[in-house]
């Protein structure tokens, strides 16, 4: 493997992900690197990370009375990006190859997980959420809001601003609480 190719995970994996094996993922590093990267490239008034929006996609999920699988996708569905990185809306319609890319490394995460792939119905919701989440963040976090249909929230959004390990050990454990139960 030509390591130029590569990645580094944060426990020490080394690979390609647009060519990942699954014993190559795992949710630690996913909850740390994704506790790490900050929404909207950094273009917010604050650092907000990439696990709070996750989780507070899952939370939303929790409070529509959806169930726990689907909560479980909610705090997934930005997997990819741990590994990938978060590239933004505008650019991504721009790079078809790029969301095939992200795709396939989406299915290898959830396979390695245990999770079962979404059907149709489980991605709408998760997108219904991901888009209402997407509008109040940047109505609350971008200094010029966002051009984008607002979403109704059943929760208000309050992002702050907390401690990335705080954060990683949060997406840990409702992973772990949602996992044993969805």
């Amino acid at each position: 493997m030509e390591h130029k190719l590569c990645i580094n995970s944060y426990s020490g994996r080394i690979f390609d992900p647009t060519a990942a094996a699954l014993s190559d993922l795992c949710i630690e590093d996913i909850a740390h690197a994704l506790s790490l990267l900050c929404r909207a490239n950094g273009h917010i008034h604050f650092f907000y990370s990439v696990a709070q929006h996750s989780l507070a996609c899952a939370r939303e999920a929790a409070a529509r009375g959806w169930s726990r699988r689907v909560q479980l996708l909610c705090l997934l569905h930005d997997a990819s990006e741990a590994y990938l990185g978060d590239l933004t809306r505008p650019l991504k319609r721009h790079l078809p190859a790029f969301y095939e890319i992200e795709e396939r490394l989406q299915a290898q995460i959830l396979a390695a997980l245990g999770v079962a792939a979404p059907t149709e119905a489980e991605r709408a919701l998760v997108s219904q959420i991901d888009d209402a989440m997407l509008y109040w963040e940047f109505r609350l976090l971008h200094p010029m809001g966002i051009d984008v249909p607002p979403g109704e929230l059943v929760l208000p959004l309050h992002p702050a601003q907390l401690p990335c390990k705080q954060v990683e050990d949060d997406y840990l454990a409702a992973f772990a609480a949602l996992r044993k139960e969805a």
